[in-house]
């Protein structure tokens, strides 16, 4: 009877250390990378599903700082790395093909170095700009508040002409930078983020610039069906 349970113990530890050692199977999406600063901790791998944020994948890290993740991906998306207890998250625009990633910890998402990724080089690129009306933007509200707290009325109103020029720059940065990247999944993701009170016309016009790919591409297809929408509305006003 003894010799039958060592027997069987055996076996089962075999199986608990092959089941250990197994490697987790990888989708065809692989995010690898560093954050400098994580002792210990979950990093967690996530993306938008109507208005709700899912898990795809996660890896709990012990003394270490590099991580693996993984997901099957149809269509270039925008991805989220994020940590238990930290506010921030890290933003990348995932692919399929391998994503490098280092960050720190205590600046998460700020300035993250990203390689392996077409799409993220596109809209870094639009974000450099699109940060430089915003910081404009935000100079010229100051300002406006200052000039109302002295009750400055003909300089505050200026000031709010020139945040209303300021805006229209990059409302028509954007159209022009959609229509240029018509190869890309940024152009309908910018598209739906920043330009969804635009005109039907100029939303019709960035959509017949799409290539097919990126028509049906998750963006694309969500772009789609929102200027559908726009249009029943319309015709039913």
């Amino acid at each position: 009877f003894y010799d039958i349970m060592k027997k069987v113990l055996v076996v089962c530890l075999l199986l608990l250390i092959v089941s250990c050692s197994k490697e987790k199977e990888l989708g065809n999406m692989v995010v690898q990378g560093k954050i400098k600063g994580l002792k210990k901790g979950t990093v967690y791998l996530q993306k938008m599903r109507d208005t709700l944020v899912i898990s795809v994948d996660s890896i709990r890290l012990y003394g270490e700082d590099t991580f693996t993740l993984t997901d099957n991906i149809t269509s270039s998306e925008m991805y989220y790395l994020t940590l238990d207890g930290n506010e921030n998250n890290l933003s990348f625009f995932g692919e399929e093909g391998t994503i490098t990633i280092s960050d720190n910890l205590d600046k998460l998402g700020i300035k993250p170095q990203i390689e392996g990724s077409k799409n993220q080089k596109i809209i870094d690129k639009y974000k450099k700009v699109a940060a430089k009306f915003q910081g404009k933007q935000l100079d010229l509200l100051a300002a406006n508040m200052q000039a109302q707290k002295d009750n400055d009325l003909e300089t505050s109103q200026s000031l709010r002409k020139q945040a209303e020029r300021q805006n229209l720059k990059k409302y028509i940065y954007t159209i022009n930078f959609a229509l240029n990247h018509s190869e890309s999944e940024v152009a309908a993701y910018i598209t739906l983020t920043e330009l969804v009170n635009a005109n039907v016309k100029y939303l019709d016009s960035i959509n017949n610039s799409l290539s097919d790919k990126v028509k049906n591409s998750f963006y694309g297809k969500k772009l789609g069906s929102f200027i559908n929408t726009i249009k029943k509305t319309e015709n039913l006003n």
